[in-house]
Parts: C-alpha cells; structure tokens; sequence
C-alpha cells in the first residue's frame, strides 16, 4: 500500500474508531518498515498496533508482542 494512502486509511481508521482497522494498518506500516530496515519507525508502528489490539482483544495482540519483544521493545512474552 502506498504511503499516502496508508495515512489516509489511519486516519479514517481512528476517526472511525475502528480498532481491528487500526490493528492491521498499523501492523502493515510497522512490517513495511521492517522490510526496510527501518526498525525505529517499524517499533512506532507495531507499538500502536499492539495498543490497539490490546484493547480490542484482539488475538494479533499475541504475535505483535513478540515482534516487539525481538527488538527488545517489550519485555515479557504473557500478559
């Protein structure tokens, strides 16, 4: 997805309040950024994306925690 456009699904998403949207868009920002080596911005993104499936009781909640925990970003594995 184009960045642009990406931005523009985010803030749908929020104005929206749609927490399984903001779970999977920003979880894509954060991979994009991953590919790109870009680990700062990929963490800022899996970060929020984590948030949000947190308080949605989303089952990605799981896999963006550990993600997180590879970069040294969270520090337990359970919640």
């Amino acid at each position: 997805m184009d960045l642009a456009a990406l931005d523009q699904e985010l803030l749908r998403a929020h104005a929206e309040g749609d927490k399984p949207a903001l779970v999977r868009l920003y979880a894509l920002a954060g991979g994009e950024r991953e590919a790109a080596n870009d680990i700062e911005a990929a963490c800022f993104y899996l970060t929020h994306a984590f948030v949000f499936a947190l308080e949605a009781g989303a089952p990605e909640a799981d896999n963006l925690n550990r993600r997180l925990h590879r970069y040294g970003r969270a520090h337990r594995l359970t919640f």
